[in-house]
């Protein structure tokens, strides 16, 4: 236990009893024997977005455990006031925060990025940062933010402004830093307080709405790290995805790194061309950080556009990859390409997971690359080099003139595939046998030779789809039992290329562009491209259920311990059968010392405890909109509380909202 710990330690045993006292304990085991660079967070905080740098999402605390969790209720709830349907703003919102805790306050960030700080054992507010962001703009990717990210300025003593900074990117691209004790922007950082990111990133002046960050930064050392979420499919010079990395005292552009080939930089440097390249892959996900190893994962999006890709001319050396950076100069250590040549959406979605392995008694670190495809990739932290064999495969070819498909992709051996790749129309499901007749129709009319079929002017079945297996979700890990935790969807796409002599820009925004169906124009190649699920009505999948599950994958063997369906779609749920079918579901999980993993994301709007050993159900709570937001937990006041930030998805659940939700042993 190091000294700040230990201090911490006294003080809780003075404010919180033996409860507390019990928690910390819980915990100690855990930090020395896998996860050493956070053995300085004090077991009562969530600093981060998966309360360390590295995403583990793992909790020492244990007085919420498998034997009272029956007992959870609610301790208090806070309204934001910030949700959009399209009527005080031009976007719908989407409320996916995970809130932090550091210095005895709750820090949340709300779909309009305003900031709030609140006491974290009543809920009552403390102060609130209003960046005033333009509602009225086209948001892309909808109004978005899924957390924040924290620095401590050590050569400030305590009581100084801004010693503790909080720092949040803005859906209108803006870089802010605030003090976290009294919510006033720091002076000194950028412009007042403030750096904009479009600089020189190639947005469109008529349509800044295409470029967003709805992640929460990366801080490593001194510096502060901001990546991008773009708009999928409107053409090949989209904004670049350029990260970079800023002086967390001054704003101070300290490096940028730009996806590019090593030729391509290369031969961009000879040129002095200081402007950053077009259509790149973005990072609109969450990073990690390993300050001890000075390395900071990157997971990487897709070369724009998504379902074309025979104008790229090598651009797409880094997409759909896992990337490991110097984190004080922003040099390439390594990457991990986990999809080659990515035409159907299938981004590195979810945060990279710093873990540690125990083989032959060895501690080795790693990290968990979770993908849409359903693959998850454990390679080694410091090399990228895979833990588990990886094969290339034959996958299927003969795409559309100009396409140059990739002839195989990577497979890891082991994990296996956490969903089915292959959808056939005798696998067709239907709630009816018109519906499963309709649906084995459907399937045999389009293009579906497995995983990695080729997009088409057919019409060509992506499966699983571009929202998973798994998603920005991502994983939680139980160091004790060496356990990772992802939830998946198993849900197809129907994806068709429309020659561009047949577009009608027109005729495509008259329809309806949300969550189920999309007409996008992919500026720049000879083709635009409409894409929609494979429902009948209801959002019934056409594919066999379950659509959603939970599981748990035992890193020791690289086999799954256990899968259970996750939530019920709430259309169906008047059918008895429908318990065991699951729901499609956007969020994530985090894992407590005291055996639990706590988990909403479905669309039936509760909120669920399981058993980590065996993935069964042990606690459930109704929610008034959608958990699409992965939880978090913390001590205060001599309590474990579970707050879960509950505002639904403008795309996905019709019950919308703006509650933070905190629940403690009643």
């Amino acid at each position: 236990m190091t000294q700040m710990a230990y201090k911490r330690f006294i003080r809780s045993l003075r404010t919180s009893g033996i409860i507390t006292l019990v928690s910390l304990l819980a915990g100690l085991g855990v930090w020395g024997e896998a996860q050493k660079k956070t053995s300085n967070l004090a077991a009562s905080d969530w600093p981060a977005y998966g309360r360390d740098p590295g995403g583990s999402r793992y909790s020492p605390l244990s007085e919420i455990n498998r034997e009272n969790v029956h007992r959870l209720k609610v301790a208090w709830t806070y309204r934001t006031g910030d949700v959009s349907n399209r009527v005080n703003a031009r976007s719908t919102s989407a409320f996916q925060c995970t809130p932090i805790l550091i210095d005895n306050t709750l820090f949340v960030s709300t779909p309009f990025n305003r900031v709030i700080a609140l006491d974290p054992a009543t809920g009552l507010e403390r102060w609130v940062y209003d960046p005033k962001i333009d509602l009225r703009r086209n948001y892309h990717n909808q109004l978005v933010s899924r957390g924040l990210a924290t620095w401590l300025d050590t050569r400030l003593k305590e009581g100084q402004p801004c010693r503790r900074r909080i720092f949040t990117a803005t859906n209108d691209a803006r870089l802010i830093a605030i003090d976290a004790a009294t919510g006033r922007p720091c002076a000194d950082f950028g412009q007042q307080g403030q750096i904009d990111l479009t600089a020189g990133i190639g947005v469109s002046e008529s349509d800044p709405g295409e470029y967003q960050v709805t992640s929460p930064p990366a801080v490593i050392g001194d510096l502060v790290v901001v990546g991008s979420a773009i708009g999928d499919n409107n053409r090949v010079d989209a904004p670049s995805g350029a990260v970079r990395a800023f002086d967390a005292r001054s704003g101070r552009l300290r490096w940028s790194w730009e996806p590019l080939s090593p030729e391509t930089s290369r031969a961009k440097a000879k040129k002095k061309d200081a402007s950053f390249e077009r259509g790149t892959a973005n990072v609109w996900s969450i990073m990690s950080v390993d300050e001890e190893r000075d390395l900071i994962f990157l997971p990487t999006g897709n070369t724009s556009p998504d379902y074309y890709g025979g104008v790229r001319r090598g651009s797409d050396y880094y997409s759909s990859s896992v990337v490991a950076l110097r984190g004080s100069t922003g040099k390439v250590i390594w990457h991990f390409q986990t999809v080659h040549h990515d035409l159907w959406d299938y981004d590195v979605p979810g945060q990279p997971s710093l873990i540690t392995l125990k083989r032959d008694g060895r501690d080795i670190p790693a990290v968990a690359v979770p993908t849409k495809v359903g693959h998850l990739f454990i390679l080694h932290r410091e090399t990228g080099k895979p833990l588990f064999p990886v094969e290339e495969r034959a996958v299927p070819q003969s795409g559309v003139a100009g396409e140059p498909l990739s002839p195989t992709q990577p497979f890891p051996v082991l994990p296996p595939p956490l969903v089915p790749q292959r959808l056939t129309a005798d696998d067709a499901f239907g709630i009816t046998p018109e519906d499963r007749k309709a649906c084995s129709e459907q399937i045999a009319a389009l293009r579906s030779e497995g995983v990695f079929t080729p997009p088409t002017v057919r019409g060509t079945i992506v499966y699983p789809g571009d929202v998973g297996g798994m998603t920005w979700a991502g994983v939680s890990f139980d160091p004790r039992r060496g356990l990772l935790i992802t939830n998946v969807n198993r849900a197809a796409r129907v994806v068709w290329l429309i020659p561009r002599e047949e577009y009608d820009p027109q005729k495509a925004r008259r329809l309806r562009t949300n969550f189920t169906f999309e007409i996008a124009r992919q500026e720049g190649t000879p083709f635009a491209m409409r894409r929609e699920f494979l429902f009948r009505p209801n959002m019934v999948p056409c594919n066999q259920p379950p659509w959603g599950t939970l599981i748990a994958v035992d890193l020791a063997t690289g086999q799954l311990r256990w899968e259970v369906p996750l939530g019920v779609t709430p259309e169906l749920r008047s059918i008895p059968e429908s318990v065991k079918w699951g729901s499609l579901n956007l969020g994530g999980s985090i894992v407590t010392a005291g055996g639990l993993i706590f988990i909403s994301a479905a669309r039936d709007n509760i909120f669920r405890a399981f058993d980590v050993e065996t993935g069964r159900e042990l606690w459930k709570a109704d929610l008034p909109a959608g958990g699409h937001a992965t939880p978090m937990t913390y001590s205060a006041s001599g309590r474990q509380f579970v707050v879960i930030a509950a505002g639904g998805h403008g795309r996905l659940n019709p019950r919308l909202g703006d509650y933070v939700i905190a629940y403690a042993l009643e």
